[in-house]
């Protein structure tokens, strides 16, 4: 056997107390120095602490909810739309979400309208998703790309052009709305997802149309990486919980149970088969 360290909780807190060192203490535990078909053997460098790991409560019990709304998906959301969106309360501002039905779009567009956002309008592939993004997520429209002509759609629902893109697709998805773009308009610049299977660099280079776009109207499009933003982690994550405490943000999810199910999962994923955040139940208990 194998000497490990462990800690564990020693004590819990009661409704109102706040957490301290004691109620945690450390243990001598032992693994076994062979491993078996099936294990791993990992070494652990680093850990996180953050403040959601107190109390499921902050989600109202929803554990899964620390896997999207209240994990990196929502962070991604809420930081993109405020370090990139440059959203201005009372300003008018319409925006534009492309995989809006998956889970960080679907926040994204829920939080724009939170910041200040006047219209939102979302970019998904089918008549249902477009249902669940109009009448329970309070987008003012969705347009079903696979169906829908995106440029005349995109006239009709945005008037006023196009302020913000939070952009998750690219191609020519992408290429449509930023030709109806405003001038000095932000493309916030989350993902790429039908280009992750090509052998392009990224993010993908843009047709020269796009770009000369891009630069006559002074539009800022740069990547996005909410990793830079680690210090605004535990800010963004308590206005997560709080819009979602007060019914402000909702969540959808699309639920695949047992382990063996994660490579269909994660190809129904990449195809756009899931509404809201797809995951796996592992186990029940």
């Amino acid at each position: 056997m194998v000497s490990i360290q462990q800690v564990v909780l020693s004590c819990r807190l009661d409704k109102n107390d706040e957490p301290v060192a004691e109620n945690f203490r450390m243990e001598e535990g032992h693994l076994p120095e062979d491993l078996q078909d099936g294990q791993v053997k990992v070494h652990t460098r680093y850990l996180s602490v953050d403040p959601y790991m107190l109390d499921p409560q902050l989600v109202g019990g929803h554990l899964s909810y620390f896997l999207g709304v209240a994990g990196l998906s929502g962070l991604t959301a809420l930081l993109g739309v405020r370090e990139k969106g440059h959203v201005k309360p009372g300003a008018n501002q319409t925006m534009v979400v492309s995989g809006a039905a998956g889970a960080c779009g679907m926040l994204a567009g829920q939080i724009a309208r939170l910041e200040g956002c006047s219209r939102v309008v979302g970019i998904c592939g089918t008549d249902e998703k477009c249902q669940v993004l109009v009448h329970k997520m309070g987008f003012d429209a969705a347009i079903n790309y696979k169906k829908d002509d995106i440029t005349e759609k995109l006239l009709e629902y945005c008037p006023s052009g196009v302020d913000i893109y939070f952009d998750n697709v690219g191609g020519h998805i992408s290429d449509v709305v930023i030709s109806q773009m405003n001038k000095d308009s932000h493309v916030i610049l989350c993902g790429q997802i039908t280009q992750y299977n090509k052998d392009v660099p990224y993010p993908p280079p843009l047709p020269s149309h796009t770009e000369a776009i891009l630069k006559e109207r002074n539009i800022t499009r740069e990547r996005f990486l909410v990793i830079n933003y680690s210090d605004k982690y535990a800010t963004s994550l308590v206005q997560l919980t709080q819009w979602l405490k007060e019914g402000k943000l909702k969540v959808c999810e699309t639920v695949v149970k047992g382990l063996e199910n994660i490579g269909a999962a994660f190809e129904s994923m990449m195809k756009g088969g899931n509404i809201g955040k797809q995951l796996v139940l592992v186990s029940e208990g």
